[in-house]
């Protein structure tokens, strides 16, 4: 590296940085693998509303960027910039400022046209003010240009994983397993409608994830189950600890996500991780993300499409096996996250 002494960086993220989302997780997982290679790096979790931001929000992402030294490395998520062009040119030209995008805020789903637009200009904006942009997909980096980002200041570090044990499988019912956040991008209304089609198969599905980022949408799910009949086999468990969580990737047979969009998909790998079959869409990025040996991929928002893939992945066990063998060969290609990290450091380095 250029310096001499510790390399050091910030962080800069929205709210509380020990939030159970994957872009949270990320942020959290690269920050303790620069840790380890020796970076001194501070995290700052910014007070106010986003990403549409308040008054609130603007000063404090104003403040903290105020108060470093000249010439400082600092990372701030997408969520945090997104919306705040006007903060970013103010600093870009003494911060070596680098950008961490997970997918666009205008990707969001269920903005309306006006905010996507709005969100379009501002993220325009503010990525072609900083130093460097690092997308964690190909997918995302493609779909930056489109912002106007020069292809010289984008970077991919895509996602390690944590090693785990293979889950067993070979459950009955069969045992589904979802994590994702319970908003409208996840999908989880097409998923239950998905399922409501095979209520003559032996199946139960398991959802983990926050109930609280969008309430009324988790209320909407929880009465679909119900009106469903369904409130037997689908359950909505909210976020769960670590270990809490790892056992339920060990308790399942296959995994299931409906999302409209991701600028990654951690939690496929995470369940490739485990060795199991996967059923999701090809919402943004998860088409490249899972191996077509390890699931199988349907349409976005295609109801029928997913209760289809779903059927054929209870109904066929040669089916399922032959998957869950793909997964097992994609297990042993993925990376850690100490590689992840040490990629990412070698961006900040030639900042």
């Amino acid at each position: 590296m250029s310096d001499q002494v510790s390399p050091r960086c910030s962080f800069i993220v929205v709210g509380d940085p020990g939030q159970r989302t994957g872009g949270y997780r990320y942020d959290a997982c690269i920050v303790d693998g620069l840790r380890a290679l020796g970076w001194m790096v501070e995290v700052m979790g910014l007070a106010g509303r986003f990403p549409v931001p308040d008054e609130v929000a603007w000063k404090a992402l104003d403040r903290t960027l105020t108060d470093l030294p000249d010439d400082s490395r600092v990372v701030i998520d997408g969520l945090a910039m997104g919306g705040l062009p006007d903060v970013i040119q103010t600093h870009a030209g003494r911060l070596r400022i680098i950008a961490l995008v997970h997918h666009p805020l205008a990707d969001e789903s269920d903005i309306g046209s006006v905010q996507r637009m709005l969100f379009l200009r501002s993220e325009a904006e503010a990525l072609v003010a900083v130093a460097a942009v690092v997308c964690t997909s190909a997918f995302t980096a493609r779909r930056l240009l489109d912002f106007g980002v020069p292809s010289a200041r984008i970077s991919v570090v895509v996602p390690g994983v944590q090693a785990a044990p293979v889950a067993v499988g070979g459950h009955h019912p069969l045992r589904m397993l979802c994590v994702a956040t319970i908003t409208p991008r996840k999908g989880h209304d097409v998923l239950v409608a998905a399922l409501q089609r095979l209520g003559e198969l032996d199946w139960e599905c398991v959802c983990i994830g926050s109930l609280l980022r969008d309430p009324l949408h988790a209320q909407r799910v929880a009465r679909q189950i119900h009106d469903a009949g369904l409130n037997d086999r689908v359950r909505l468990y909210g976020e769960m600890a670590d270990g809490e969580l790892a056992g339920a990737y060990a308790a399942a047979d296959c995994f299931v996500l409906a999302s409209h969009y991701e600028g990654y998909g951690m939690v496929i790998t995470e369940a490739l991780a485990r060795g199991l079959p996967v059923v999701c869409t090809r919402g943004g990025a998860l088409a490249e993300t899972l191996p077509p040996e390890a699931g199988l991929l349907v349409a976005v928002d295609d109801v029928e499409a997913l209760a289809d893939a779903l059927r054929r992945m209870i109904e066929d066990p040669a089916l399922r096996q032959g998957l869950r063998e793909g997964a097992r060969k994609a297990r042993d290609g993925l990376r850690d996250w100490a590689d992840a990290a040490a990629e990412f450091a070698r961006v900040l380095d030639s900042v």
